[in-house]
């Protein structure tokens, strides 16, 4: 037996993977443990729940691997402020010491942080670094279903690299192509989510959501004057526009001037429709640049299978376009694309790339597990902490289960759903849920301002059986990890009326869409998450019963939290944000909890706790 651990950490979304003989076994990101959105800290709990689950020590553990090279990463910090020199000193200034301190050191400093799980550690050559982008593409086509696939990988930066072109066969990986910092389509990306007022590494979701509002006005402009775009989606940015090359911001006066406005500060200034223009437009553009990439990847390769991850392919509405262009016939996104993957990636890479075992793809679906990673709880460990909290509950059998909880769907009840292994990666997947009827009109306003506390223009994701996602949308493939975006079938769609096609911006959202308006976005779309018995059976069974008592086989699914805060990892969590908030109901396990009959001294507000997202 060889057990790897892979790690990935100190830049954002720290998290560990366990793999075992090339099997994937757990993995999960330390914020869902330090309850700090994003934890980019040395991942000691995601580590710790990684030995207990598999009941290993850490000087059992064979190869330990970390997701990038930090030596390349800091050639590529000094190279970059010599390049820009003089500008940049403060930021220079205020990022070496830490580089020195640590960072450089990582390997030692890795030792040192690993001796703390276990004092029989001692052999620091079990540690190992990856390549920040290979751990990203190993993440995309090793638990993909693919024997060969052309592979792409975006995101902001890793050592060098921003996006590569790679080649996935049997056991090997075949870096093709890369463009390298400071030129990135995610740090394009994130400088609109910073122009627009929202948080870098975290507001970029917010950007897409409001893309739909607006309309693409300056995508020419963008193309024009940020980046010089070729036919082949390969391009540049024009720095003169930017500062995080060397910085401590992202954009500057140029930019502002550029697009007639100054960068929003969201504590004064109000969204307007030139924000929902803005983030149309950039959103347009990423588009653009997708699909020009994916178009000459298959050109170049002819393979008939693409594998994506990094930070960009989370952008489930890029995702969409270039599933709908056909350019391939098969396409897989890893649930964890960002660099809480990495980990996973690191690992895998280790074990097929570096000891050359032996790789057979999966017949069907792939060997994610549905990203089912994460921890679970029995019964009786979930009656012992309800009662430890002074929670009134019920117990019930799994089928009555599923029958209350439908029966309360239906009659419009906000449910906190917390079942079996939590997800890893960024989306709540019918383990760590708040799901509710998406026939309701009133559902998205109502589970963004009382129970999110959140933006009202954020929009819902549907969870449907995997056989009825082609009655309801555009889309007949799998998509269990909520990463493509689909329109709603014209059937059901209700066509918008001539004045409610003159309202501006968020006024759009009162406008009822189709018959399952809690789930269609202002342009008809959805992010579909498509469930499978095979992966997670009780979630199925709730959807089926739910489907024979309204004939509608979906609900409404979002991560369960409430803004600024990790999504939920323990049944306290969820109790918690269940108390603080307005959920009518928290099922955990095969306990019911009704919000009425819990004692009011335990209702706290507890959205001071989280910073804002």
């Amino acid at each position: 037996m060889t057990s790897i651990l892979g790690i990935s950490a100190f830049y954002h979304d720290s998290a560990a993977a366990l793999v075992v003989d090339g099997d994937i076994i757990s993995a999960a990101q330390e914020e869902r443990f330090s309850r700090k959105k994003h934890d980019a800290r040395y991942p000691h709990n995601a580590v710790e729940f990684v030995l207990n689950n598999s009941n290993l020590k850490l000087n059992q553990i064979d190869h330990i691997v970390f997701f990038e090279k930090p030596f390349l990463k800091f050639e590529r910090l000094l190279e970059t402020y010599l390049a820009f020199a003089p500008k940049g000193f403060a930021s220079f200034s205020m990022s070496m010491p830490i580089w020195l301190r640590e960072k450089l050191f990582q390997k030692k400093f890795l030792f040192e942080q690993l001796k703390k799980h276990d004092k029989n550690f001692k052999d620091i050559n079990k540690i190992h670094f990856s390549e920040h982008h290979y751990s990203h593409a190993a993440s995309a086509f090793y638990p993909s279903p693919f024997k060969e696939a052309a592979i792409l990988t975006l995101d902001g930066v890793g050592e060098w690299a921003t996006t590569t072109l790679a080649i996935g066969k049997e056991n090997k990986i075949t870096m093709l192509k890369e463009i390298h910092f400071p030129h990135s389509i995610g740090l394009l990306y994130s400088a609109f989510t910073y122009y627009l007022g929202f948080k870098v590494n975290s507001g970029e979701y917010k950007v897409m959501g409001l893309a739909p509002y607006g309309k693409p006005k300056f995508k020419d402009l963008i193309i024009k004057e940020l980046i010089d775009l070729k036919n082949d989606g390969s391009f540049r940015l024009n720095m003169k526009y930017f500062n995080y090359a060397t910085g401590l911001t992202m954009t500057n006066d140029k930019f502002s001037k550029l697009f007639g406005q100054k960068t929003r500060n969201p504590e004064k200034d109000l969204l307007t429709q030139f924000h929902m223009d803005i983030a149309a437009s950039i959103q347009s553009a990423t588009e653009e640049i997708v699909l020009r990439l994916a178009s000459s990847i298959f050109k170049e390769t002819k393979i008939k299978n693409l594998c994506m991850a990094g930070g960009v392919a989370l952008n489930c509405v890029a995702n969409g376009k270039v599933l709908k262009k056909n350019i391939f016939e098969n396409i897989w996104f890893q649930p964890a694309a960002g660099d809480a993957g990495g980990s996973l990636g690191a690992a895998l890479a280790f074990w097929y790339q570096e000891l050359g075992n032996k790789r057979e793809a999966v017949a069907s679906g792939d060997s994610m597990k549905g990203s089912y990673l994460g921890p679970s709880y029995k019964d009786d460990q979930v009656e012992k902490i309800l009662n430890s909290l002074g929670a009134k509950y019920e117990k019930k059998d799994e089928d009555s289960l599923i029958n209350t909880v439908a029966d309360h769907l239906k009659n419009k009840k906000t449910i906190g759903w917390f079942q079996g292994r939590m997800e890893f990666g960024p989306r709540a997947l019918g383990s760590r849920s708040i799901i509710a009827d998406p026939r309701s009109d009133k559902m998205q306003k109502e589970l963004n301002l009382k129970v999110k506390f959140r933006e009202s223009f954020r929009p819902f994701a549907p969870s449907i059986l995997r056989e009825e996602v082609n009655d309801w949308f555009d889309i007949n493939c799998d998509s269990p990890y909520m990463l493509l975006v689909s329109d709603v079938k014209k059937n059901i769609q209700i066509p918008m009326n001539e004045k409610d096609q003159k309202l501006f911006g968020i006024d759009k959202l009162n406008v009822k869409r189709s018959s399952i308006p809690a789930v269609t976005h202002v342009d008809y779309s959805a992010r579909i998450q498509t469930v499978h018995k095979e992966t997670n059976p009780k979630y199925y069974k709730l959807l089926k019963r739910f489907k024979e008592i309204t004939g509608c086989p979906l609900l409404v699914n979002t991560s369960f939290n409430i803004r600024g805060e990790p999504i939920v990892c323990s049944v306290e969590d969820s109790f918690k944000c269940f108390m603080g908030t307005n959920l009518d109901i928290l099922v955990c396990e095969n306990y019911i909890l009704f919000k009425e009959e819990q004692d009011e001294k335990l209702k706290k507000n507890y959205r001071s706790d989280f910073e804002l997202d």
